[in-house]
């Protein structure tokens, strides 16, 4: 009776809590990111309050407002892609591209093996590409409803930062106090979890940034249309093993070869091997260190898994609910490893 009635109550509170949880989720991060200025701050002013608005404020000013501005000029992009594929212009592009593509001798080769009527047609892709122009257009409309539910959304994201870097650990060791695990595999899991977040975070999530804003600033200079988009593009595809940002400034170096454009494509080649794919070597080490490190492929997985099923915030919950889960697993793998034989029922964990 008492477990129905907890979890009763569990889901009773996770239904107030839901409509907040995307500014809750923000302030966790930020929170989890910038907890070593506020710690460096409150080193020096002690009262806590002050400390963590000077932290929040940091905050806003280093990472919110670049994010904020940001989005807007990735609506923006991707509105006037959204137009361009539903006009005239943009149609007539396709139609030439496509023409380009169905006489070279390799569309023919294909065509040949997997049969002419299985092959898309110039009106099929136009079709299609008018139809995602039209999606893009009408979702990417900035109407006032959107900018009222941001500014409510950030305001409770502020407040709950303010409060999670002042009462933050005193929360967390009531929550210790809570986990059904000893003493010694609370602190355990504390460790782990804490290089599991900085490896994952520090580690791969900010190189990754770090290497679309180096690669959208290349792109912009260069003169590409969409800068901030391919920024994006090229952060995701930095997790994938082996391809990462080359697979993006690679193509683009090639396109401009063949345009005849040999500066921009030979510096966009020294610049991406040099500076963008460099920063990875560097960087990643420096901010990891000797720490447990997650496999980048099940970091790839969870930003993709992230952002399909939380959004944008998943770019970093993903890797950080992944990394939990993990350190958890670890927790329960030394019980069964340090068990011995017949003794299984005392290294049960237990809830009080």
């Amino acid at each position: 009776m008492l477990l129905v009635i907890l979890a009763l109550l569990g889901y009773l509170s996770y239904q107030i809590i839901s409509p907040f949880l995307v500014p809750i989720a923000w302030a966790v991060v930020f929170s989890i990111v910038f907890y070593p200025v506020y710690a460096f701050i409150s080193r020096h002013i002690k009262v806590k309050s002050i400390a963590s608005s000077i932290t929040v404020f940091l905050v806003v000013v280093v990472i919110i407002g670049p994010i904020i501005y940001t989005s807007f000029v990735l609506v923006a992009e991707l509105r006037k892609i959204g137009e361009y594929t539903s006009a005239a212009e943009g149609s007539e592009f396709v139609r030439n591209l496509f023409w380009k593509i169905t006489s070279s001798p390799q569309y023919a080769s294909i065509s040949s093996l997997v049969g002419e009527h299985n092959m898309p047609t110039a009106d099929m892709i136009m079709d299609n590409m008018k139809k995602i122009g039209k999606i893009l257009v009408e979702n990417l409309s900035i109407r006032i409803t959107n900018i009222i539910s941001a500014a409510i959304n950030f305001l409770l994201m502020i407040f709950t930062l303010f409060f999670l870097f002042r009462d933050g650990p005193g929360f967390l060791n009531k929550v210790r106090d809570f986990m059904p695990f000893s003493e010694e595999q609370k602190s355990r899991l504390t460790k782990q979890v804490k290089d599991m977040v900085a490896s994952t975070v520090y580690g791969g999530v900010t190189v990754a940034m770090i290497q679309g804003f180096l690669g959208g600033l290349a792109f912009y200079i260069i003169g590409f249309t969409s800068p901030v988009l391919w920024g994006i593009v090229m952060s995701i595809v930095s997790f994938i093993p082996l391809l990462g940002t080359l697979g993006v400034w690679g193509p683009a170096a090639i396109y401009l070869l063949m345009r005849g454009e040999y500066l921009s494509g030979i510096g966009l080649i020294l610049y991406g091997t040099f500076v963008i794919g460099l920063v990875d070597n560097f960087l990643r080490p420096l901010l990891i260190g000797s720490r447990t490190k997650m496999p980048t492929i099940i970091i790839f997985f969870s930003v993709l898994g992230g952002i399909e099923a939380f959004g944008i915030i998943g770019l970093i919950m993903g890797p950080l609910i992944m990394a939990v889960f993990i350190s958890v697993f670890e927790i329960f793998r030394h019980v069964k490893d340090e068990c011995p034989p017949g003794d299984e029922e005392q290294s049960k964990i237990v809830v009080p």
